[in-house]
């Protein structure tokens, strides 16, 4: 039974680990690496933090649309410290979002990362940009409802197969 017992906690820690090694910072010039290889594709990035209120509301609907719509890109960039990573992963991997691509902020300033991600944003969270195929993107602040994620998908023909 004890056996049992810590082979299931070290099945765990071991999870923990390997979902916080999936969480990588976002520094300048991280954009980039995030838009580059969605050149033509639509997708969701969205910015939140451990200490934001209506963040777990948010991402725990785009988990479910993105049960229903396997093909939804979603990005995710925490506003937290690199130090945090472990509470991320954990807390994405309890959302449902573990498979999501991660980012953190990995910079002393964190103004210099939320200029270079948009001049109009002040560090509120949820911030959340949707990026069409050409990627002109629709910001939204504060928490998003599932119907206008829904039209958004509807607009920008994301086929699931």
């Amino acid at each position: 039974m004890i056996r049992r017992l810590a082979l299931v906690l070290m099945l765990i820690f071991m999870n923990a680990a390997g979902a916080a090694e999936s969480v990588r910072p976002f520094t300048a010039g991280s954009l980039q690496q995030v838009l580059a290889p969605r050149e033509g594709k639509p997708f969701v990035l969205v910015l939140w933090s451990l200490e934001c209120q209506y963040c777990p509301t948010e991402l725990k609907m785009l988990s479910e649309l993105k049960r229903s719509h396997p093909r939804l890109d979603v990005v995710l960039i925490a506003t937290d410290a690199v130090s945090d990573t472990p509470q991320l992963a954990a807390r994405m991997e309890s959302y449902g979002m573990s498979k999501a691509e991660q980012w953190v902020f990995a910079d002393e300033m964190p103004e210099r990362l939320r200029l270079e991600i948009d001049g109009r944003w002040y560090g509120e969270v949820p911030r959340t940009y949707f990026y069409d195929q050409k990627h002109q993107r629709e910001v939204k602040t504060g928490l998003v409802n599932r119907k206008f994620v829904e039209e958004w998908l509807a607009r920008n023909a994301i086929p699931d197969s």
